[in-house]
């Protein structure tokens, strides 16, 4: 295989890992923010406590493929000497890099919050802020994972 195609290989692998977050921050933003301003501060804290244990369990995996996987087809590209494919896929990383940091150091903690609660059965007071905090960049988040995927097509498609 040439570096060519290991390099539209891997965006392709990047589009399908970062597409699994990209879809989950996308559904968080459409559906979850309404429906949750409709249940009550128990409810929001047990099902949100629940879904973050999950998810901060399962997420990483396909978002540190994404993130390797577009780091990965960057570089190749770079071999293959084609260094619009490679700042393109460079790029894609990037955004998911800056991904990253919103999550860990804004939507990360919540999470905790949330499910320290879920766990002990109880409801903070401030539920519904902390559900107003996370909720405030869910829809960057979004946009970041979705510049990058439409980023990483162009290069499995281009190369």
């Amino acid at each position: 295989m040439t570096p060519a195609l290991l390099s539209r290989i891997t965006a392709l692998v990047a589009i399908m890992s970062t597409g699994i977050v990209y879809g989950t921050d996308v559904f968080c933003a459409l559906v979850q923010r309404s429906a949750l301003a409709r249940v009550d501060d128990a409810t929001l804290t047990a099902v949100m406590g629940n879904v973050h244990r999950v998810a901060d369990r399962r997420m990483p995996v396909p978002g540190i493929l994404g993130i390797v996987a577009a780091a990965a087809a960057s570089a190749l590209a770079a071999v293959a000497g084609h260094p619009v494919a490679s700042a393109t896929a460079g790029a894609a990383f990037l955004l998911m890099v800056v991904w990253v940091l919103l999550y860990l150091r804004i939507s990360a903690p919540l999470n905790r919050i949330l499910t320290a609660a879920a766990d002990a059965h109880e409801t903070p007071a401030d539920v519904r802020s902390v559900q107003q905090r996370w909720d405030h960049v869910i829809v960057p988040r979004a946009v970041l994972q979705g510049l990058a995927v439409l980023l990483l097509l162009g290069v499995s498609l281009v190369g």
